[in-house]
Parts: structure tokens; C-alpha cells; sequence
């Protein structure tokens, strides 16, 4: 049976995919591509095959799983494959030079960053680039590892410290801290290169942001007794110009599926700061907004989408 075939490294992450396919009536498979090996000179099944890979695999303890699947993506597209979010698109999830040099592309506006390897350069262009600062990795993966400075000092002591650590390609930026007037950033979910829906994530208790893990923060965002204002919560009717920006962002660089960031400055200036292709979806936001189990929820949406490609592609099969 010819099937969606979804490539990951997280099985947390994909058990909410899985229940939309099964609503859906999808027939889809997994390839968890912690590991493996594949021959190259063999044609892959067919199917539609879709990357959900990630930047913060490393701090599961998947070190290599993105290049392994860079690697299975490469020999898909070379057998002519309906690959969604392929190899072109794996690489920009690894990079965020790579995603801010393709957003300024298309006249999208980042914040002001230098980039900086080795310990005495990122400290010599901390303080040529002047307090307050985002330290963020290059790869890091759902916020891992960004942190705010609002002194030099910090900066120092940070680099001087054994929680000095710079993601798994040793690159660190050294970026504008965008103060919020509200502590907040908006996530803009697209599914098919089309815009889903935009949600407004609280960052007033730091920047790990990933909607399926807002759960795990626990007594921080939940305490016992106490009705806490939602992290997440869907903007339903939102409009701005760089929602177009964004469209052709996504199909100038082949990107079917993502979560971009962008965060309203305190003079109500528009900045864009990452580009998050395998994305995920708060189920609490989705519900109150009344998307739960519809087409209009994140995981419903994709798995219609892939629905259709598959389909697609058994038309021509048949033909």
C-alpha cells in the first residue's frame, strides 16, 4: 500500500499526528531515523514522504540524526520522490544564518546579529556589540539554549562558567534583544505554504517555546489551585503584511510546513527571528479557539494536506 511516510527522531512529538491520520483514515508509516542505514543504489517505496526532523535532536540524544536524514532525503529526491520539507529545507531548519539570510531575501525584517565561533570571539563581539543581548545557538532547536544579558559582565561570567555551551555546530549569535511591550511573540503556523492561523505565546518566563512542551514547565506555569493566564492563545482573524512576506518566503526555499516567530517591537515594529519547519501545536490554544479535532487544528490540517498528496499520487500511479 503506498503510504505517507514520516521521517523523525521523536515519538512524543509525532503521537499527535498520528491520532489526525487515523481520523483521517491516512495510511501513513514511520522512519524514526535516530539511526539506521539505507542502500543508496535501491529505489525507495513509493509514498509520500514527509521530514518532521529537528534542530533540537541533540538534546535527546540524537546527535546525528539530522545529518543521517539529510542524507535519506538526498536519495529520495535523487529517485524523483513527493518529498515534503526535503534536504533544501533541512538545512535552513539547521541554520539560522542560513534562515536570516533567506528571510532578508525576501524583504523580511531580523534583528541585528553577529555570528561568532570560539569563546574569545563571541566575547570580543559581545562588547563590541554593547548590553542588552541575546546569546542564542546557530542550531539550537525549540529555544534551547537562548539566553537574555542585560551586562557585559553577564556575558563574561556566562563565557567563564561550565554553562557556557554552544549547540552542536560550536556557532553562537550574538543578537538584539527585541523588548516586547507585552512579553510576547506571535507564532505563525502555515500548512501546505498556506497561512493556518497565528498564536500569541507568552515569553515572560523564558524563550523554551515549543507549543507540545508547554506541559512540562509544570509548577512554573501551573501552579496547584491557581487559573494561569494561557501560554498559548490562537489570534483568530489575525492580519499583517508579513503574512505575504512570509508565503513567499516559504515558496521561494521549498517550505511546505512551519512555524515562523516574529515579535512586536515597543514601537510597534515587526521583527521575524526563526523559522521552525518541523513545528508543533498547543492542544489547549487549539481547543479554546474550537479547532480541536477539525481541520483548522494544526495536526488535523497537516494530515489533510498529506492526505491529498497521497492521493495525488496514487492518481498518477494508477494513470
Amino acid at each position: 500500500m503506498i503510504s505517507v511516510y514520516v521521517i523523525h527522531e521523536n515519538d512524543e512529538w509525532l503521537a499527535p499526528l498520528q491520532a489526525a491520520f487515523n481520523r483521517e483514515s491516512v495510511p501513513f508509516q514511520e522512519w524514526h531515523l535516530d539511526e539506521g542505514s539505507f542502500d543508496f543504489d535501491s529505489p525507495p517505496p513509493e509514498g509520500v514522504f514527509y521530514s518532521r526532523m529537528s534542530a533540537s535532536a541533540h538534546t535527546r540524544g540524537h546527535l546525528y540524526a539530522p545529518e543521517y536524514t539529510a542524507s535519506v532525503l538526498t536519495w529520495l529526491e535523487a529517485h524523483g520522490c513527493r518529498v515534503i520539507n526535503g534536504a533544501q529545507v533541512l538545512s535552513l531548519e539547521l541554520s539560522k544564518v542560513k534562515q536570516y539570510a533567506a528571510l532578508q531575501a525576501c524583504g523580511i525584517r531580523t534583528p541585528r546579529t553577529i555570528v561568532a565561533v570560539g569563546r574569545d570571539a563571541i566575547r570580543e563581539a559581545a562588547h563590541n556589540f554593547g548590553a542588552p543581548l541575546i546569546l542564542k545557538p546557530n542550531r539550537g532547536g525549540k529555544g534551547a539554549g537562548v539566553q537574555l544579558f542585560n551586562t557585559l559582565d553577564a556575558v563574561d561570567a556566562y563565557l567563564d562558567s561550565d554553562a557556557y555551551e554552544t549547540g552542536p555546530d560550536g556557532t553562537l549569535l550574538i543578537q538584539d534583544y527585541i523588548k516586547s511591550a507585552d512579553s510576547s511573540i506571535l507564532r505563525n503556523e502555515f500548512v501546505g505554504g498556506k497561512h493556518l492561523y497565528t498564536v500569541r505565546v507568552d515569553t515572560s518566563q523564558g524563550f523554551e517555546l515549543c507549543p507540545a512542551d508547554v506541559c512540562q514547565i509544570e509548577d512554573l506555569a501551573c501552579p496547584v489551585g491557581e487559573d494561569p493566564t494561557p501560554k498559548f492563545k490562537i489570534l483568530k482573524g489575525f492580519t499583517h503584511p508579513n503574512l505575504e512576506l512570509y508565503a513567499r518566503f516559504l515558496r521561494e526555499n521549498s517550505i511546505e510546513v512551519a512555524g515562523i516567530e516574529m515579535i512586536f517591537d515597543e514601537d510597534g515594529v515587526a521583527w521575524t527571528y526563526d523559522v521552525n519547519t518541523n513545528t508543533n501545536y498547543n492542544p489547549d490554544a487549539e481547543e479554546s479557539a474550537g479547532f480541536s479535532g477539525t481541520t483548522r487544528a494544526g495536526m488535523g490540517a497537516l494530515s489533510h494536506f498529506l492526505g491529498r498528496e497521497l492521493s495525488k499520487l496514487e492518481i498518477r500511479t494508477a494513470a
